[in-house]
């Protein structure tokens, strides 16, 4: 493993490691990306993926686009890169994937590290700016190789697996969370429709259509309505068929034919005559009988 902080060994790590060991150091930076190099280690590779991120920043710096401002939380299992608002993991790049760390002797504020990604098994160098952390922020990643491999040492080997463990785990939560949010947003969607195609608008009332036939007309009904007629005199109360105020009309506008309202001046002269004819007939027939 490759490290370019080794040129600081003389000095004195900057933290306790009880603050790298169970708990981490958090410091604010700006992100400028990450690209795939060729080889997991080596000044020039890292030199390389740098022009090549500031070149693509300084066109999307034109295009009106800020660099985004991330934190880093750096501990033994390894480096954290987070939103620095929103606080949402972005990159968990674990500490026994990672090839190679350096900061820039000619720009200051720039420092880097190669990590092998755990799905394409490619290596990314990721690049950072920070004004006035960048040399201290290598020391500390590199104070973390140092403790982890003591831990290594010491557990012979056994806490390397435990840390993959851990970091498959904290990836597949990573993923059901992010899940579990968009569920809950297609879900919430989903209550909001339901609720506008039920929601009945104010003041208005639900009229039941009368039914029609199949020629869009109301059916007849030869049977009035009753009006009970009241008692006089001690006697039971009469029911008389009365026509109703309103007669219900057919799509032509005419009134539907009732047989019971019918009577003889209602029919035409010359059916009344048939009609009469054909009664006296059958009453003189029944009188030769």
């Amino acid at each position: 493993m490759n490290r370019a902080f080794n040129r600081k060994k003389d000095k004195s790590w900057m933290h306790t490691p009880e603050a790298l060991v169970k708990h981490y150091i958090a410091y604010n930076a700006k992100f400028l990306g990450s690209t795939e190099v060729d080889q997991p280690k080596g000044t020039e590779v890292v030199k390389d993926a740098v022009r090549k991120l500031k070149f693509q920043r300084h066109i999307k710096k034109s295009e009106g686009q800020k660099i985004p401002k991330i934190e880093l939380q750096i501990s033994i299992y390894g480096v954290k890169i987070l939103d620095l608002k929103t606080k949402d993991v972005q990159y968990n790049c674990q500490l026994h994937r990672m090839s190679f760390c350096a900061d820039d002797k000619t720009d200051k504020r720039i420092f880097t590290f190669i990590c092998k990604d755990s799905e394409s098994n490619k290596h990314l160098c990721y690049v950072f700016d920070s004004e006035k952390c960048a040399e201290e922020i290598t020391l500390t990643i590199g104070q973390a190789f140092d403790l982890a491999y003591k831990k290594f040492l010491e557990s012979g080997g056994k806490d390397v697996e435990t840390r993959k463990q851990i970091g498959s785990l904290q990836k597949r939560i990573q993923e059901l969370e992010t899940e579990n949010s968009e569920l809950k947003k297609q879900l919430q969607g989903l209550k909001e429709q339901l609720r506008v195609a039920h929601e009945t608008p104010a003041g208005s009332i639900s009229m039941k259509a009368p039914c029609t036939d199949m020629f869009d007309m109301v059916p007849f009904s030869p049977v009035s309505p009753m009006v009970l007629s009241p008692a006089r005199n001690s006697q039971s109360p009469t029911s008389s068929f009365l026509r109703p105020a309103e007669t219900r009309r057919d799509l032509f506008g005419a009134e539907p034919f009732d047989p019971f309202m019918c009577g003889a001046a209602e029919f035409s002269p010359d059916i009344q005559s048939k009609l009469d004819e054909m009664q006296r007939q059958r009453w003189r027939g029944s009188k030769w009988d």
